[in-house]
């Protein structure tokens, strides 16, 4: 089952894991997509069209979408731009008929165990699960992939199945 993580916003991230019916094989990273934009400064927003092509082109078969809010102290035209880049990325999802969620960050947070964590520890966490993927989470900046990533890999109840997360697995002889 191919599961799509979006890490909304402007500057957001899309991922896709592929989860497998065992629970005994590790998840596979395919891809992640830094949020296309169009436009600069006040005027960015995202490049809808790129964000349909790229799932058209992937087909996942749900996606988890983080709940996203405003932030304390965050400005009135920041804000809205915000909420525009969510509502364009969720939008898109839907027209595609992609059956999707929206996780709560605490959910998605709390079963890797980040609470309270920096945006560092995302990608850290990734880091661990998918050495392999090092170059696609080089710089820090990258918080934004690993979080997709790590919102594609979050169960959720009646819904998703659980996902067994080891980071060394030992050959069967």
């Amino acid at each position: 089952m191919k599961i799509l993580g979006i890490d909304p916003g402007v500057h957001g991230a899309l991922a896709l894991v592929e989860l497998f019916n065992d629970n005994t094989t590790m998840p596979q990273l395919i891809t992640v997509f830094d949020v296309p934009v169009i436009g600069t400064g006040a005027k960015e927003r995202v490049n809808t069209m790129l964000v349909r092509d790229w799932l058209v082109r992937h087909n996942p078969d749900h996606a988890l979408i983080e709940r996203a809010g405003s932030m304390p102290k965050q400005g009135v035209a920041s804000t809205f731009k915000f909420a525009r880049a969510v509502g364009s990325l969720e939008t898109v999802v839907a027209c595609l008929d992609i059956p999707y969620s929206i996780i709560e960050p605490s959910t998605w947070k709390r079963h890797h165990h980040l609470v309270g964590a920096d945006k560092e520890a995302s990608r850290q966490r990734v880091l661990q699960l998918f050495p392999g993927a090092h170059t696609l989470f080089s710089r820090k900046m990258d918080h934004q992939r690993a979080e997709a990533v790590l919102i594609a890999l979050t169960p959720m109840p009646g819904g998703l199945p659980k996902v067994v997360l080891v980071e060394h697995v030992e050959p069967v002889t």
